[in-house]
């Protein structure tokens, strides 16, 4: 069940980088990329830590958030 649902996850986010993310100005705040995280967030900590580590990511993607370096833990 993990399984699957990692791989949901990581067929999402393959849909959002390569179909939608293209067209939309690049306008991340962090390196790396928010997306990029989740996806590293996901695989190196499994579906339900990874995803929860990069919704906090997101949370932090504003105008008044921080910005710059910010690896997966």
């Amino acid at each position: 069940m993990t399984y699957l649902f990692r791989q949901l996850l990581l067929g999402l986010l393959w849909v959002y980088r390569h179909l939608i993310s293209p067209l939309k100005p690049p306008s991340c705040r962090f390196v790396p990329t928010c997306s990029a995280y989740a996806v590293e967030a996901i695989e190196k900590h499994g579906p339900w830590r990874g995803g929860r580590l990069a919704l906090r990511r997101i949370g932090r993607c504003h105008p008044w958030g921080s910005f710059g370096h910010d690896p997966v833990p």
